[in-house]
């Protein structure tokens, strides 16, 4: 058995990898649909009502999946709760592949984003409570990486099932239906494959110990930190854990929004909503055709949405391995700073009308960059490791739900905003967003590099 120090690697790999799974799926899950819009759209003559029920059912299915994930991740322990992502994944990756028409198939969408929504709470909250706390920022990290890659994937695989539609020389079954006739059922059937694996993989995991202890199992959680990280680790951090709970205040959900709480909560609500309003979206709207402008035509492929996805994958690195060194904070201020200097950018080049050439790629290179190893990394390990165990289900659930509302929001306001002035005003607006959450992470987030999650736990009421 091969170890680090005291850690089990090889049981933290496993752990963090299946973890991950529902990260990958996440990207999958939401990129995927992109190749399929125009020819569900033909094949079923859907009205723009009825495309706009296609495309926003996953984004309902995400908040209501956000919104049973917190009661449920406390109730029924956080590895029940990854099955049912991984289950509802599965559902709705065969459910969208071999759908009868139009409205089933976007009620196996609705329900693939009920699985999403599950994910980007369950997942990244997991890792935080089962890895060592001078790990933690790293594995969770590993969960935006599995996000850009699982995007990637999706991207290439729409593009090789459409390129390679023409080559598919059989008449009838399943590959023809799948890769010739119907090629968007292809595009959902490849998720299928990830998500048993996700499901076959839950199996092998353990709960998470920091729940276990909620529960009153504490044999059965210092067993498996026990396994992670050796005897000596695992009866300190029992103490620890159960320390914390004989001096929390917080007894029902409710409390999150009272005492000493109201704090770390402001920070995951805000900070995971700014990241939203720092203008991703709309950078990643805008990028391709900025891209393509300026001579990055790569093909089908390799077009300007996955030149963009690359670089966000690529930097997600720089956040794994330097935030455990260098610790949240550092990367927070440089990367948001980034964010908000490359808006200003933007705007004034696009108040220039310069819009064309490899002047503009520098601020959308920029931005997609220092996003990626701020707001799109670290925002998910600081709302993962910040409130209390006896609450974090529900907390995390609540700072998730406000990265989703905002996604919404600006998804419905960015296009309006954009007519009633013009792209300049609207990345300055952006940027104004971005500044604000530079101060917060200036000023009111605490370095948590290093620190136990009992220890982050008692800094809220010093």
């Amino acid at each position: 058995m091969k170890k680090e120090g005291t850690v089990n690697i090889y049981f933290l790999t496993l752990i963090t990898l299946t973890a991950t799974l529902g990260g990958f799926l996440f990207g999958f899950d939401t990129a995927v649909i992109s190749g399929t819009i125009s020819l569900v759209g033909k094949q079923y003559h859907m009205s723009s009502l009825m495309e706009g029920w296609y495309v926003s059912s996953a984004l309902l299915g995400c908040i209501a999946g956000v919104a049973l994930s917190g009661k449920l991740g406390n109730s029924l322990g956080r590895k029940k709760v990854m099955f049912l992502s991984a289950f509802l994944f599965a559902v709705s990756a065969i459910g969208c592949a071999f759908s009868p028409d139009v409205f089933m198939l976007i009620v196996f969408r609705l329900i693939g984003g009920i699985g999403i929504g599950v994910a980007s709470v369950i997942c990244p909250m997991y890792i935080a409570e089962v890895a060592p706390s001078h790990l933690r920022g790293k594995l969770v990290t590993y969960y935006q990486l599995a996000i850009t890659i699982g995007i990637l994937v999706a991207y290439f695989s729409n593009s090789s099932i459409q390129s390679g539609s023409s080559h598919i020389i059989t008449t009838a079954g399943w590959k023809h239906l799948f890769f010739s006739e119907e090629i968007w059922r292809g595009m959902f059937a490849v998720g299928i494959v990830p998500a048993i694996i996700f499901l076959l993989m839950v199996l092998l995991i353990p709960e998470s110990p920091r729940w276990l202890a909620f529960r009153k199992r504490e044999r059965e959680a210092e067993s498996i930190l026990f396994k992670i990280s050796g005897a000596a680790h695992a009866q300190s951090e029992i103490k620890l854990i159960r320390n914390s709970f004989i001096q929390a205040s917080v007894t029902k959900p409710g409390d999150v929004f009272r005492g000493n709480l109201k704090k770390p909560l402001f920070i995951g609500i805000f900070l995971a909503a700014l990241s939203q309003f720092s203008g991703i979206n709309a950078i990643i709207y805008y990028g391709p055709s900025v891209l393509e402008k300026a001579g990055f035509k790569l093909g089908d492929a390799l077009g300007g949405q996955v030149t963009i996805g690359f670089v966000n994958m690529v930097f997600t690195f720089v956040a794994i391995y330097f935030i455990d060194k260098l610790g949240r904070k550092p990367l927070l201020i440089w990367g948001i700073g980034g964010v908000v200097v490359s808006l200003i950018a933007a705007s004034i080049l696009f108040a220039a009308n310069i819009t064309s050439g490899w002047l503009l790629l520098i601020p959308v290179f920029l931005f997609i960059a220092c996003f990626s190893f701020s707001f799109g990394s670290v925002t998910w390990v600081v709302i993962s490791e910040i409130f209390p165990t006896n609450i974090r289900s529900e907390a995390v659930a609540i700072s998730t739900m406000s990265l989703w509302i905002a996604n919404w929001v600006v998804g419905q306001f960015f296009p309006l905003l954009l007519h009633e002035t013009n792209i300049s005003f609207t990345f300055l607006v952006f940027a104004i967003f971005s500044s604000y959450a530079f101060y917060l992470c200036w000023k009111k987030i605490p370095e948590t590099q290093g620190r136990s999650l009992e220890e982050i736990e008692k800094f809220w009421t010093l």
